[in-house]
């Protein structure tokens, strides 16, 4: 793929703001959604504060060779309740997020040490084009009912979201948002995703750098004027962004960090509760590392770098493990590169590792800045759903490009690649009592048993 920057290429600096604000766009819905899920008093500011903090480790440990974003990680929504379970007060809870998140990283840290004994050579055996394609093509296809179902809502975090947080409580995100009619908001979505695809596609070189924020910025301005128009008229029904967050707004406001709600809680851990976070968090670390293989080799294609031999596994290892331990001590969420920032490199073409830096910082800074925090927020659920359209089509997109390279006239290569694509867009998920192996890992897994059943075919 021809870059218009690439990984040591820096920006000038007005272009950088703009440029880490899309990225931090791109990014932005899924790393505050998982605390909003969890709950318990937990902070979308502190995660994007975490976030921030994780990138700038993993670049550290990547020696600015990877240009890719940490955020938080799905995959540990069915293991972070369980700090909670097992704890008798709340800043138990929160130090048991802490000691999960480390328990994660440390799973990476031990794979890392043993990359960095025996080499790579054995992923790529392991894990050839017919396997890594069709895993990174489920990933964004595995999202594609997330796009669609955010495409027909409005404002995803309420005035009720915020109340429910402070009260320390577990919210339905869904349930709370706007009575928009769906339409209206599938209009909304539509034109911020053509606005993004005509700017991408037909737009001079600044403008196709800068895709999403145009697109977004459209979207929204459509938004308020259908929401201006409902207020005057009384129809709630077009009403799509929620105004109300902005009442009360101070200028400034400061995270309540993880480690700040936990620190008097480790004096109450105890053997039984570390051994129940080890049993929560260990077992998804090993699923994620499969998808961060996944990432990796997504993302060297698109800077066509072997990221996997240089900076090598090992670190990028390193640098997802301890990014994540930073991100969770202040933020509470492991962290994990995603493939929406992938994604936003490859459809802009800006791989700058300049770029990824300004937006950890901006993500840092702006966690402390309540009008900009609140703006952000307030971005209704069909504007960010018509951009993921965009973005989590382009991860599936890059996993069939993989595809495109294998021999498919081979049935091993097409067994292969049809029970990984059937497993995970089928959203078959193993449940082992506290572990669950998500979709894309139980199809990743299939995928590579039945590669290597099939791996002593002799050519014809």
């Amino acid at each position: 793929m021809k870059l218009v920057y690439n990984t040591n290429d820096k920006p000038k600096f007005g272009q950088l703001i703009i440029f880490a604000f899309q990225q931090l766009l791109a990014i932005m819905a899924a790393t505050v959604a998982v605390p909003m899920i969890v709950g318990n008093g937990m902070q979308p500011s502190a995660a994007l504060f975490g976030a921030g903090v994780g990138t700038l480790v993993y670049v550290l440990f990547t020696k600015g060779k990877s240009p890719v974003f940490l955020g938080s990680s799905f995959a540990f929504l069915g293991s972070m309740p369980a700090a909670f379970a097992g704890a008798v007060s709340m800043e138990k809870g929160y130090a048991g997020l802490i000691i999960g998140a480390a328990f994660a990283g440390l799973v990476y840290v031990i794979i890392a040490a043993i990359v960095k004994f025996a080499g790579v050579k054995w992923v790529d055996k392991l894990m050839p084009k017919q396997v890594i394609g069709p895993t990174v093509a489920i990933i964004g296809l595995s999202l594609a009912g997330n796009a669609v179902g955010d495409l027909q809502k409005g404002s995803y975090m309420v005035e009720t979201v915020s109340q429910a947080i402070e009260n320390g409580a577990i919210v339905d995100v869904v349930g709370s948002a706007p009575a928009a009619n769906p339409l209206i908001a599938i209009v909304c979505g539509l034109v911020t995703l053509a606005v993004t695809t005509l700017c991408s596609v037909y737009g001079k070189k600044g403008v196709r750098l800068v895709p999403f924020i145009i697109g977004i910025v459209s979207g929204y301005a459509l938004a308020a004027i259908f929401t201006v128009i409902g207020i005057s008229t009384g129809n709630d029904a077009l009403r799509i962004i929620n105004f109300d967050l902005f009442k009360d707004m101070g200028a400034f406001t400061v995270p309540e960090f993880t480690f700040l709600k936990g620190i008097k809680g480790f004096k109450e851990i105890d053997g039984a509760f570390i051994a129940s976070l080890a049993a929560a968090y260990v077992p998804v670390a090993f699923v994620v590392f499969a998808e961060h293989i996944a990432d990796h080799k997504n993302i060297s294609s698109i800077i066509e770098k072997d990221l996997l031999k240089e900076p090598g596994l090992h670190r990028t290892l390193l640098g997802d493990g301890v990014g994540s331990m930073v991100g969770a001590f202040f933020g509470g969420c492991p962290n994990t590169t995603y493939g929406e920032s992938v994604a936003c490199v490859a459809i802009t073409r800006n791989a700058s590792v300049a770029t990824i830096i300004t937006t950890a910082i901006l993500a840092m800074a702006i966690s402390f800045v309540s009008p900009f925090v609140l703006f952000l927020n307030s971005i209704p659920s069909c504007v960010m759903g018509g951009v993921c359209m965009a973005l989590y089509g382009f991860i599936a997109v890059s996993g069939l490009k993989m595809v495109q390279k294998v021999d498919l006239e081979d049935n091993k290569n097409l067994f292969v690649v049809s029970v990984i694509l059937i497993a995970g867009i089928g959203g078959l998920v193993l449940d082992f009592g506290a572990i669950k192996i998500t979709s894309i890992a139980t199809a990743l897994i299939l995928g590579i048993l039945m590669n290597i059943m099939l791996s002593k075919k002799k050519k014809a």
